[in-house]
């Protein structure tokens, strides 16, 4: 069984990696750029190519390459019955089965950055159709890139596209703030990275290992009067929570809105 990537860009990277590392999976990329090729041949011990290889039933293609050029780098693929996962987001399994000959043997991944150190959550999409054994092998496949999540109904992919999909980008936001408030609070550059990275992954680590939810941790945080309820009341005056409520329904609506351009295609 060969594991063959589409697209050589971080995504591949990352879920090829994950798979290195494991071993024991025969992996091929293919990317027109001779410069990607000889790096994720060097790092990764993969097979590189411009094109893909012929595919058979027994091998598993992972499409990642942009969604507005899926349609044209999918029209010499002949699938031959291979697995395929899909990690182009707002690209539904009909849109995507009309681009390969008509092959329904598709499951979507969301994937996000962090799976670049095998801490990613991808959300995942199947047809109910879709066996066992294909289901159970997509999994493993991105479980080598951290957690994952399967969805009962496809429309769910856009909502998690805003969520976790592009989640890492909303935390960089915030870090990125923070960062320049530690800064102008007198803290030199590395120092205030160091301060906020900490802050980061130390928060998030105390609500990975505790049962309070979100609202409860802020609380034990906040005690009224004090310098932390001063924080907080004034992102409540500038209503950031809304804000960022508001960049979800954006994040969705634009995935919703790709969908519908591919369908129509």
């Amino acid at each position: 069984m060969k594991i063959c990537f589409l697209g050589g860009g971080n995504m591949t990277a990352a879920i090829a990696g994950g798979l290195a590392r494991q071993g024991g999976w025969q992996l091929h990329i293919a990317d027109r750029s001779a410069e990607k090729r000889e790096r994720l041949a060097r790092e990764l011990g993969a097979a590189t190519a411009e094109t893909l290889p012929a595919l058979t039933a027994a091998d598993v293609l992972v499409l990642a390459v942009k969604p507005q050029d899926m349609a044209a780098a999918c029209a010499a693929i002949e699938t031959n019955g291979a697995l395929v996962l899909s990690v182009a987001a707002g690209l539904s399994v009909a849109a995507l089965s009309r681009m390969l000959g008509g092959t329904r043997r598709i499951v979507r991944v969301m994937p996000n950055t962090p799976a670049q150190i095998g801490l990613g959550i991808s959300g995942m999409f199947a047809e109910p159709k879709t066996s066992v054994a294909d289901h159970d092998l997509a999994d493993r496949i991105m479980r080598a890139a951290g957690q994952t999540v399967w969805l009962a109904d496809e429309a769910q992919m856009h909502a998690l596209t805003g969520i976790s999909g592009s989640g890492p980008a909303y935390v960089f936001y915030l870090m990125n703030a923070l960062f320049e408030a530690a800064q102008a609070q007198g803290f030199d550059p590395e120092t205030a990275k160091r301060l906020v990275s900490a802050t980061f992954q130390g928060a998030a680590e105390l609500a990975v290992q505790t049962d309070a939810d979100f609202a409860q941790l802020q609380k034990n945080v906040t005690s009224k009067g004090g310098t932390t309820h001063e924080a907080v009341e004034t992102f409540k005056a500038h209503k950031v929570a809304d804000a960022i409520a508001a960049g979800v329904e954006a994040c969705v609506a634009r995935s919703q809105e790709m969908a519908r351009q591919a369908d129509a295609v």
